[in-house]
């Protein structure tokens, strides 16, 4: 490869992502303009709830030429404008994802909270749009809503934001598991699976290696998982248990957290980070293990099938009515 001309096409390959990401923004204030017309002409009384299948059919007779102007869409374009018009700080995030991602948040949250969630999410991670999908049919507003995360004062101490960087519970329903299974089995089914894994621990995740050896004195140990994460700058061990939790895992994670500090981690990298992956857990026995847990470690449960999104939501509503009670 001729090495002279690669900053040449860096600069083309800028330019094209600067000139995609204005052509986004136009589009949807096309579609926000339309929309706020729409909405006030018939605020105003001098149109019908019936004008957007007329002005559909007056586009397509008039202006043939001109795609993407359906009834469905004019409608959807409406409902973009309604959905947004008195949160005018979410107004620059809808302008910087996709139509296709903004018609996915709007059309299937159920509050202006989750919507914010996920257009902050999206922008964050760059979903696409099945990946979007993905992670709104497995609840993940509601999951870090009702989410109980349960740190060690090592991680508390550290850095606040970590919590938000790691779940309480995460879903793994690509692995097709079956309920009776062992730590193999899961192991071998996320690391076949790892753009899917990946996809719910957050694309800041960096995949090392599965048992990642580690050598102490004369003795061979293996972590079942080891990540890099961008952001924290920091190794992130999982330890895998098809079981439920038991106090005593800690102390194995431990021991992988400090031979990571000593022999692996580099000076400019943050101290290592250990989670504990289980199949079920007791959020009162965790909160006794870990509080005098000396290693920032967290303890999270995974489920093999997509959670029912109504129990999701009325846990979410009962969790509001509750800090509205102690208010």
């Amino acid at each position: 490869m001729d090495n002279r001309f690669t900053d040449i096409i860096q600069l083309i390959k800028q330019s094209r992502s600067k000139a995609l990401r204005a052509i986004n923004s136009e589009l949807i204030n096309l579609y926000w303009n339309i929309g706020e017309y729409i909405v006030k002409k018939i605020q105003q009384s001098e149109w019908g709830e019936s004008v957007v299948v007329e002005l559909a059919n007056f586009i397509q007779n008039y202006e043939p030429e001109i795609k993407g102007f359906s009834d469905k869409n004019i409608w959807r374009m409406k409902q973009f404008y309604e959905s947004y018009k008195d949160f005018p700080k979410l107004a620059p995030m809808v302008r910087e994802i996709s139509w296709t991602n903004n018609l996915l948040i709007f059309s299937r949250s159920k509050s202006i909270e989750e919507m914010e969630f996920y257009l902050r999410l999206v922008k964050q991670e760059k979903y696409s749009k099945r990946e979007l999908d993905r992670q709104i049919s497995t609840g993940h507003f509601e999951r870090a809503m009702i989410g109980n995360s349960i740190l060690s004062p090592k991680v508390d101490d550290r850095n606040k934001d970590i919590a938000n960087t790691f779940k309480d519970s995460y879903v793994f329903e690509f692995l097709n598991l079956p309920e009776s299974h062992n730590e193999r089995d899961l192991q071998n089914g996320l690391v076949s699976q790892m753009k899917n894994f990946i996809l719910e621990l957050g694309k800041d995740f960096l995949f090392i290696g599965e048992e990642y050896r580690l050598q102490v004195g004369n003795t061979d140990f293996f972590i079942d998982l080891l990540f890099y994460h961008r952001g924290l700058q920091c190794l992130v061990a999982f330890e895998l248990k098809a079981d439920k939790f038991q106090p005593n895992h800690l102390g194995q994670l431990n021991f992988y957290l400090e031979a990571l500090d000593r022999d692996v981690k580099k000076p400019n990298e943050n101290p290592s980070i250990g989670i504990l992956l289980c199949k079920d857990k007791d959020s009162e026995v965790v909160e006794y293990a870990l509080s005098r847990s000396l290693s920032p470690t967290m303890v999270s449960e995974y489920k093999t099938q997509l959670p029912d999104k109504k129990i999701l939501q009325q846990k979410l509503h009962e969790l509001f009515d509750n800090e509205k009670e102690s208010n």
